[in-house]
């Protein structure tokens, strides 16, 4: 068995269902390292919704936290995460560089852009993507 995070219609990951509850887990265990909200909906029907300005943002802030710290255990326990994170979140956004109308703006699942929405290539979401990846501790 396996559940699906989605952004929209369209599935960015299938894991199972064991290492999804862990993913899960770990976001929330991690969320107030940023203050941020996960971006992640809750599990329905073998389904999870993505809010991928929300997880962008939760996603960069967890990376800028690894970066200041100097910790190698603390970095240990969010390279797991943060890598798969990365992955979701370039994923989502060639989900968004389909959807994204002529303007640049983001067009949400329905293609239309709403008041407030970023750019595309505006602020946390290009840092994100561009981020070195986590290293191994020596």
């Amino acid at each position: 068995m396996s559940q699906y995070y989605q952004v929209g219609e369209h599935v960015l990951w299938n894991p199972s269902n064991g290492v999804s509850a862990l993913f899960l887990r770990t976001a929330q265990a991690l969320a107030p390292e940023t203050g941020l909200p996960t971006g992640l909906g809750p599990m329905e029907s073998d389904e999870c919704q993505i809010d991928l300005p929300a997880f962008t943002a939760f996603v960069g802030a967890l990376v800028d936290r690894y970066e200041r710290a100097n910790h190698p255990i603390l970095h240990a326990l969010m390279e797991g995460f943060i890598a798969t994170a990365l992955v979701l979140v370039q994923r989502g956004e060639e989900v968004r560089d389909v959807q994204t109308p002529k303007d640049g703006r983001w067009g949400g699942a329905h293609g239309a852009a709403r008041p407030g929405d970023a750019p595309v290539n505006a602020g946390r979401a290009h840092s994100v993507t561009s981020s070195r990846r986590p290293s191994r501790p020596s």
